[in-house]
Protein backbone atom coordinates (compact mmCIF):
# COMPACT_ATOMS: atom_id res chain seq x y z
CA UNK A 1 0.00 0.00 0.00
CA UNK A 2 1.36 3.61 -0.92
CA UNK A 3 2.68 5.58 2.26
CA UNK A 4 0.53 8.19 3.87
CA UNK A 5 1.91 10.99 6.23
CA UNK A 6 -0.53 13.86 8.10
CA UNK A 7 0.21 16.83 7.51
CA UNK A 8 -1.38 18.88 10.79
CA UNK A 9 -1.13 22.87 9.99
CA UNK A 10 -3.27 21.55 6.98
CA UNK A 11 -5.50 19.22 8.96
CA UNK A 12 -5.46 16.81 6.05
CA UNK A 13 -3.23 13.35 5.51
CA UNK A 14 -2.25 12.83 2.39
CA UNK A 15 0.24 9.83 0.21
CA UNK A 16 3.72 10.48 -0.05
CA UNK A 17 5.15 11.20 -3.66
CA UNK A 18 7.99 12.64 -5.13
CA UNK A 19 9.06 16.48 -4.69
CA UNK A 20 6.15 18.08 -6.86
CA UNK A 21 3.09 16.46 -5.30
CA UNK A 22 1.59 13.79 -3.58
CA UNK A 23 -0.46 11.78 -4.40
CA UNK A 24 -3.51 12.74 -2.73
CA UNK A 25 -4.98 14.15 0.05
CA UNK A 26 -7.82 13.47 2.39
CA UNK A 27 -9.49 15.77 5.08
CA UNK A 28 -8.61 14.71 8.72
CA UNK A 29 -11.59 14.82 10.81
CA UNK A 30 -12.57 18.24 12.47
CA UNK A 31 -11.98 19.52 8.21
CA UNK A 32 -13.56 19.40 5.04
CA UNK A 33 -11.87 20.06 1.79
CA UNK A 34 -12.88 22.99 -0.48
CA UNK A 35 -12.69 22.83 -4.14
CA UNK A 36 -12.42 26.78 -6.04
CA UNK A 37 -12.41 27.18 -9.36
CA UNK A 38 -11.55 30.21 -11.76
CA UNK A 39 -13.52 30.93 -14.53
CA UNK A 40 -10.66 30.89 -16.59
CA UNK A 41 -7.04 29.75 -16.29
CA UNK A 42 -5.12 32.44 -14.07
CA UNK A 43 -1.10 32.34 -14.78
CA UNK A 44 0.92 30.65 -12.21
CA UNK A 45 2.16 33.98 -10.20
CA UNK A 46 -0.77 35.57 -10.02
CA UNK A 47 -2.83 32.54 -9.00
CA UNK A 48 -0.58 31.85 -6.44
CA UNK A 49 -1.87 36.11 -5.42
CA UNK A 50 -5.40 35.16 -5.78
CA UNK A 51 -5.27 31.61 -3.68
CA UNK A 52 -3.36 34.02 -1.14
CA UNK A 53 -6.37 36.55 -1.57
CA UNK A 54 -9.24 33.57 -0.94
CA UNK A 55 -7.80 32.03 1.91
CA UNK A 56 -6.99 35.47 3.69
CA UNK A 57 -11.08 36.26 2.72
CA UNK A 58 -12.95 33.18 4.69
CA UNK A 59 -9.27 32.97 7.57
CA UNK A 60 -7.75 29.98 6.83
CA UNK A 61 -4.01 30.12 6.44
CA UNK A 62 -1.97 28.81 3.71
CA UNK A 63 -1.05 25.42 4.91
CA UNK A 64 -4.58 24.39 4.40
CA UNK A 65 -4.16 24.72 0.57
CA UNK A 66 -3.61 21.28 -0.23
CA UNK A 67 -4.31 20.29 -4.26
CA UNK A 68 -4.30 21.99 -7.34
CA UNK A 69 -5.07 21.31 -10.91
CA UNK A 70 -3.02 23.67 -13.66
CA UNK A 71 -3.31 24.00 -17.41
CA UNK A 72 -0.07 24.37 -19.13
CA UNK A 73 0.65 25.09 -22.78
CA UNK A 74 2.13 21.79 -24.23
CA UNK A 75 3.50 18.64 -22.68
CA UNK A 76 7.41 19.54 -20.63
CA UNK A 77 10.34 17.90 -21.56
CA UNK A 78 11.69 16.00 -18.31
CA UNK A 79 14.22 19.00 -18.13
CA UNK A 80 11.68 21.25 -18.56
CA UNK A 81 9.18 19.40 -16.24
CA UNK A 82 12.06 19.71 -13.51
CA UNK A 83 12.42 22.90 -13.85
CA UNK A 84 8.84 24.67 -13.70
CA UNK A 85 8.28 22.04 -10.63
CA UNK A 86 11.49 24.03 -8.94
CA UNK A 87 9.50 27.09 -9.52
CA UNK A 88 6.09 25.80 -8.06
CA UNK A 89 6.96 24.55 -5.04
CA UNK A 90 9.25 27.83 -3.99
CA UNK A 91 5.44 29.24 -2.73
CA UNK A 92 4.66 26.38 -1.08
CA UNK A 93 8.24 26.28 0.95
CA UNK A 94 7.06 30.47 1.67
CA UNK A 95 3.90 28.86 2.75
CA UNK A 96 4.98 26.77 4.97
CA UNK A 97 4.00 23.80 3.62
CA UNK A 98 6.91 21.88 1.53
CA UNK A 99 10.09 21.12 3.27
CA UNK A 100 12.95 18.96 2.67
CA UNK A 101 11.50 17.38 -0.55
CA UNK A 102 8.15 16.49 1.52
CA UNK A 103 4.91 18.02 -0.32
CA UNK A 104 1.71 17.13 1.04
CA UNK A 105 -0.07 18.85 -2.09
CA UNK A 106 -1.65 16.74 -4.68
CA UNK A 107 -2.11 18.14 -8.38
CA UNK A 108 -2.69 17.54 -11.68
CA UNK A 109 -1.23 19.12 -14.26
CA UNK A 110 -2.41 18.85 -18.08
CA UNK A 111 -2.20 20.47 -21.42
CA UNK A 112 -5.44 21.48 -23.36
CA UNK A 113 -4.89 20.47 -27.18
CA UNK A 114 -7.36 23.42 -28.00
CA UNK A 115 -7.30 26.58 -26.43
CA UNK A 116 -4.40 25.98 -24.11
CA UNK A 117 -3.43 28.97 -22.18
CA UNK A 118 -0.10 31.09 -22.96
CA UNK A 119 1.87 30.08 -19.90
CA UNK A 120 1.15 27.39 -16.80
CA UNK A 121 -2.08 28.38 -15.15
CA UNK A 122 -4.15 27.82 -11.42
CA UNK A 123 -7.64 25.81 -13.08
CA UNK A 124 -8.61 25.02 -9.52
CA UNK A 125 -7.31 24.58 -5.97
CA UNK A 126 -8.72 22.95 -3.03
CA UNK A 127 -8.11 23.81 0.78
CA UNK A 128 -9.31 22.85 3.91
CA UNK A 129 -11.94 24.15 6.28
CA UNK A 130 -13.19 23.05 9.69
CA UNK A 131 -16.52 20.89 9.48
CA UNK A 132 -18.26 18.99 11.83
CA UNK A 133 -17.12 15.64 12.82
CA UNK A 134 -19.96 13.71 11.18
CA UNK A 135 -19.00 15.94 7.50
CA UNK A 136 -18.65 13.13 4.72
CA UNK A 137 -15.38 12.11 3.62
CA UNK A 138 -13.56 14.35 1.19
CA UNK A 139 -10.60 13.27 -0.81
CA UNK A 140 -8.79 15.14 -3.51
CA UNK A 141 -6.62 11.79 -5.73
CA UNK A 142 -3.65 13.28 -7.31
CA UNK A 143 -3.15 13.15 -11.48
CA UNK A 144 -1.34 9.66 -12.67
CA UNK A 145 0.02 9.39 -16.68
CA UNK A 146 1.00 5.86 -17.28
CA UNK A 147 4.16 5.75 -15.76
CA UNK A 148 4.75 3.79 -12.58
CA UNK A 149 6.91 6.32 -10.11
CA UNK A 150 10.44 5.86 -9.33
CA UNK A 151 13.62 7.23 -10.74
CA UNK A 152 14.99 6.85 -14.21
CA UNK A 153 13.82 8.38 -17.21
CA UNK A 154 10.26 9.08 -17.85
CA UNK A 155 11.03 7.55 -21.49
CA UNK A 156 11.98 4.37 -19.67
CA UNK A 157 9.13 4.11 -17.64
CA UNK A 158 6.32 4.82 -19.51
CA UNK A 159 4.07 2.42 -20.76
CA UNK A 160 3.76 1.33 -23.85
CA UNK A 161 5.83 4.07 -24.83
CA UNK A 162 5.12 5.96 -28.42
CA UNK A 163 2.10 3.45 -29.16
CA UNK A 164 -1.84 4.75 -29.28
CA UNK A 165 -3.34 1.98 -30.26
CA UNK A 166 -6.88 0.69 -28.83
CA UNK A 167 -4.63 -1.98 -26.63
CA UNK A 168 -2.14 0.43 -25.82
CA UNK A 169 -4.26 2.93 -24.85
CA UNK A 170 -6.19 0.24 -22.72
CA UNK A 171 -3.07 -1.19 -21.02
CA UNK A 172 -2.30 2.52 -20.77
CA UNK A 173 -5.71 3.17 -18.66
CA UNK A 174 -5.17 -0.26 -17.14
CA UNK A 175 -2.34 1.21 -15.16
CA UNK A 176 -3.48 4.46 -14.56
CA UNK A 177 -6.70 3.00 -12.78
CA UNK A 178 -5.18 1.09 -10.70
CA UNK A 179 -2.77 3.64 -9.55
CA UNK A 180 -5.82 5.78 -8.58
CA UNK A 181 -7.36 2.71 -6.15
CA UNK A 182 -4.03 2.60 -4.71
CA UNK A 183 -4.09 6.18 -3.88
CA UNK A 184 -7.93 5.58 -2.65
CA UNK A 185 -7.04 2.77 -0.63
CA UNK A 186 -4.13 4.31 1.08
CA UNK A 187 -6.36 6.84 2.03
CA UNK A 188 -9.75 4.69 3.11
CA UNK A 189 -11.99 5.84 0.49
CA UNK A 190 -13.11 4.33 -2.77
CA UNK A 191 -14.58 4.83 -6.15
CA UNK A 192 -18.15 5.08 -4.91
CA UNK A 193 -16.97 8.36 -2.94
CA UNK A 194 -15.82 10.34 -5.99
CA UNK A 195 -18.21 13.38 -6.88
CA UNK A 196 -16.27 13.89 -10.19
CA UNK A 197 -13.58 11.86 -12.16
CA UNK A 198 -11.54 13.49 -14.90
CA UNK A 199 -9.53 11.38 -18.05
CA UNK A 200 -7.32 13.47 -19.87
CA UNK A 201 -6.42 12.07 -23.31
CA UNK A 202 -7.02 13.36 -26.89
CA UNK A 203 -6.83 9.42 -27.72
CA UNK A 204 -10.38 7.52 -27.86
CA UNK A 205 -11.56 6.48 -25.13
CA UNK A 206 -14.45 4.14 -26.17
CA UNK A 207 -12.73 0.64 -26.78
CA UNK A 208 -12.46 0.50 -22.89
CA UNK A 209 -14.51 3.11 -21.81
CA UNK A 210 -17.47 0.31 -20.79
CA UNK A 211 -15.41 -2.82 -19.59
CA UNK A 212 -12.44 -0.75 -17.84
CA UNK A 213 -13.92 2.40 -16.84
CA UNK A 214 -17.61 2.04 -16.08
CA UNK A 215 -17.68 -1.63 -15.16
CA UNK A 216 -15.21 -1.44 -12.14
CA UNK A 217 -17.20 1.55 -10.73
CA UNK A 218 -14.97 4.37 -11.65
CA UNK A 219 -17.50 6.22 -13.43
CA UNK A 220 -20.62 6.17 -10.73
CA UNK A 221 -20.85 9.84 -11.03
CA UNK A 222 -20.08 10.24 -14.49
CA UNK A 223 -16.74 10.74 -16.03
CA UNK A 224 -15.39 13.84 -17.09
CA UNK A 225 -13.53 13.68 -20.00
CA UNK A 226 -11.08 16.39 -20.87
CA UNK A 227 -9.61 16.78 -24.59
CA UNK A 228 -6.26 17.76 -22.83
CA UNK A 229 -2.53 16.21 -23.10
CA UNK A 230 -0.66 14.84 -19.59
CA UNK A 231 2.29 17.18 -18.86
CA UNK A 232 5.55 15.46 -19.86
CA UNK A 233 6.28 14.52 -23.68
CA UNK A 234 5.53 10.78 -24.08
CA UNK A 235 2.64 10.31 -21.75
CA UNK A 236 -1.02 9.81 -23.05
CA UNK A 237 -3.71 9.06 -20.64
CA UNK A 238 -4.00 10.58 -17.19
CA UNK A 239 -6.82 10.68 -14.80
CA UNK A 240 -7.87 12.25 -11.65
CA UNK A 241 -10.53 12.31 -8.99
CA UNK A 242 -12.54 13.83 -5.74
CA UNK A 243 -14.69 13.36 -3.05
CA UNK A 244 -15.68 17.38 -2.61
CA UNK A 245 -19.20 18.31 -1.28
CA UNK A 246 -18.79 22.21 -1.57
CA UNK A 247 -17.05 23.99 -4.52
CA UNK A 248 -17.03 27.56 -5.80
CA UNK A 249 -16.45 29.56 -8.67
CA UNK A 250 -13.68 32.20 -8.71
CA UNK A 251 -13.43 35.33 -11.03
CA UNK A 252 -11.25 34.58 -13.73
Amino acid sequence: MAETAIFEPGGYRYVRGPFQYSGGAAAQPGFAIERARFSRPVALEEGFKRIEAHLDSIGRPYTSFCACELRSPAPFSEQGFIDFNRVYVGTLERWGIYKDEENPVARSNVCPEIDAPPGPSFQAFSYTVEAPAEAPASFIIAGSGEAPEGHGKYEDRIIRLGDTSPDAMREKAQYVLGAMEERMTALGVGWGDATVTHAYTVHDLHPFLADEIVGRGAAASGLTWVYARPPVVGLEYEMDLRGVHREHVLPG
